[in-house]
């Protein structure tokens, strides 16, 4: 993948690297982009949907669902706090990343706590330069030790950045500014600019102890409010119910270009529930839930027309969004001998009514997802053909014939002749895997075991999205249901991949690389908290996650992704739901924001700001 940067000269910045590391690298670049130019240069001031002018102030209240034990995100134990690195990846309200992805551009990065990087023609290393501006709360500057030190925590305690950074075999300071990261791979496009997706971890707080004198331990959750550096900190809590963040005044990066007009609330403060039916209860009434990202077809068609949206005083919009849209759909767990069979797993998909399922309960709102990288230039249509085919051949022998002859489709249902020809079709398949009807329950002809299925869910919200799968799964003969836990026992059971199916939602960027590794490899399938749900060891998959990694060109990863995504779904992994190309989003009328919002992200909450009546 060629990049396109914005350079910056070398005198202007703090301090010179060694002149040996200068001859191999590049040139020190401040914005970088993995696709295009960036639309912002070096007169880069804020964001286009950011209002530098906006006034401070106010709370914006926020629902959380389930609970938290911990302030610590970076380690498996624990439920982190709202506010904190979602999946602990990225650095939330508490702490500033390396570099700060674009809120309104595809795979591009800005300066955040690092002014600068650069990296060589080969990718074998990149150095980055720190801001002598960036500091913790309490003064202290945030040093490139802190960056070593961070880089070591998160390889040896978070399982995510350890795939994501698995080619990543060392950082050293080089002095006061400047960190190199050493590869153990060359030709990696994408890791010098990913390393800027890093959170910095004060070392001296946690290497310190807390009021009572006790050694703190980063790899054991903790309720003490931590260190950090970004816009906000912890200003209050009470565990498992509520906690409210407050802005930080004197906040070292808040005229950056990339925070200029935004963190413009002074509280965010978020309230637990136990489940999302009386989030919805709660925001109609207001006090609770300022600010609410819709999911239901159902609610945002027909349900908005409870007095306060009748008054005005609440507001919803749908915003268009360019990103690509999230793969949405039921996982399968192969780790379940049951599923092994990729007929059974085609014959379960020919079950899946989507057309009934939009026109009874959604609305008609929804669209088929049809790819794993759904929108855009990614996403595999057709048969394979040129650069693609060529790549595919390589493993004809491992790969369905039908891929190569017939583009993929997902079942159409909606009516009963369509329906009866699927189940049909579904019949067969299971026979030819090894399965047969008796008394009426499609059982194992070797085993004698009846096939059953229990579909996860962590919310009732579960029971639309699957209820009528099931029903249809029962009437063809396979003994489904669904199961509905609370949060924190429906993240642990995910986590221990403890089910048979269950919803999920992936989603990529326009710049495919080391996460592939955690969504499908073979070594990511048996490792706990990975993001492959289906449990896929196949080796067709995993050299074209590598190839993809270290595509030569963009042309190249488009051809590559376009081959790994026809090969995961001729292996049908998932049941592919729906999406939409829109964020519905209602609030209640008291924020302002630019009306264009950031089109790639649909919408940037923290460029909004209160009314100034409300705010006082």
């Amino acid at each position: 993948m060629k990049r396109c940067v914005v350079p910056v000269l070398l005198f202007a910045l703090s301090m010179p690297i060694s002149s040996s590391f200068a001859q191999e690298a590049s040139g020190w670049v401040t914005t970088d982009s993995l696709i295009t130019t960036s639309k912002y240069a070096d007169n880069f001031s804020h964001y286009d949907h950011a209002n530098p002018d906006a006034p401070k102030g106010g709370t914006i209240n926020l629902p959380a669902l389930g609970t938290y034990d911990s302030f610590n995100p970076y380690i498996i134990k624990g439920n982190p706090a709202a506010g904190f690195a979602p999946s602990g990846f990225g650095g939330g309200l508490l702490y500033d990343t390396l570099r700060d992805q674009s809120i309104d551009e595809p795979s591009t990065s800005h300066p955040l706590v690092a002014e600068a990087f650069t990296y060589p023609e080969d990718d074998s290393f990149a150095i980055y330069r720190l801001n002598k501006a960036a500091k913790w709360h309490d003064g202290k500057p945030i040093t490139p030790q802190d960056v070593v030190w961070t880089f070591g925590i998160l390889k040896q305690y978070n399982q995510l950045y350890r795939e994501y950074y698995e080619n990543v075999v060392s950082a050293e300071a080089l002095n006061e500014t400047d960190i190199k990261f050493t590869f153990n791979e060359k030709n990696n496009r994408e890791l010098p600019n990913i390393l800027g997706d890093m959170p910095v971890l004060p070392q001296h707080w946690w290497e310190g102890t807390d009021k009572d004198g006790n050694q703190r331990d980063i790899s054991q959750p903790t309720l003490e409010p931590p260190l950090g550096s970004g816009a906000y900190k912890i200003a209050s809590f009470d565990p498992g119910t509520s906690i409210t963040w407050e802005r930080v005044e004197d906040y070292w990066g808040a005229n950056l270009p990339v925070n200029k007009g935004r963190n413009n609330f002074d509280r965010y403060h978020y309230t637990y529930f136990l489940d999302s039916t009386p989030i919805w209860e709660a925001f109609k009434k207001g006090g609770i839930q300022d600010f609410r990202s819709e999911t239901s077809s159902q609610r945002w068609a027909g349900e908005y027309t409870f007095p306060a949206f009748e008054a005005g005083e609440v507001k919803k919009r749908a915003f268009p969004t360019t990103s690509p849209q999230p793969m949405q759909g039921f996982a399968m767990n192969m780790r379940r001998d049951k599923f092994q069979d990729v007929r059974v797993r085609k014959a379960l998909s020919y079950l899946f009514d989507f057309e009934s399922i939009n026109r009874l309960q959604l609305s008609g709102l929804r669209t088929r997802t049809d790819s794993f990288f759904e929108g855009g230039e990614l996403q595999s249509s057709g048969i394979p053909e040129n650069r693609e085919l060529e790549i595919l051949e390589e493993f004809r022998a491992e790969l369905p014939e039908e891929l190569f002859t017939e583009p993929f489709e997902n079942p159409v249902g909606g009516d009963r002749s369509k329906n009866r020809d699927n189940q049909r079709i579904a019949a067969k398949l299971m026979r030819e895997a090894g399965w047969e009807p008796r008394n009426g329950v499609w059982t194992n002809v070797e085993t004698g075991e009846p096939f059953s299925i229990e579909i996860l869910g962590g919310s009732p919200v579960t029971n639309i999205i699957a209820g009528q799968f099931t029903q249809d799964m029962r009437k063809f003969g396979i003994d489904a249901s669904i199961r509905i836990v609370d949060s924190s026992q429906y993240v642990s059971r995910l986590e221990e991949f403890n089910f048979d199916m269950t919803t999920v939602r992936l989603a990529q960027s326009l710049s495919p690389g080391n996460e592939q590794r955690d969504f499908w490899s073979s070594a990511s399938a048996d490792r706990p908290d990975s993001r492959n749900m289906s449990g896929i060891k196949n080796p067709v998959v995993d050299e074209l996650v590598n190839k993809i990694i270290f595509a030569e060109n963009r042309e190249e990863l488009i051809a590559l992704t376009h081959a790994l995504d026809r090969v995961l779904l001729w292996n049908y992994y998932y049941i592919p739901q729906w999406h939409s190309p829109e964020e519905w989003i209602a609030w209640w009328d008291k924020f302002e924001f630019v009306d264009k919002q950031p089109s790639y992200s649909g919408v940037d909450v923290s460029s909004w700001w209160i009314k100034q009546e409300q705010a006082q």
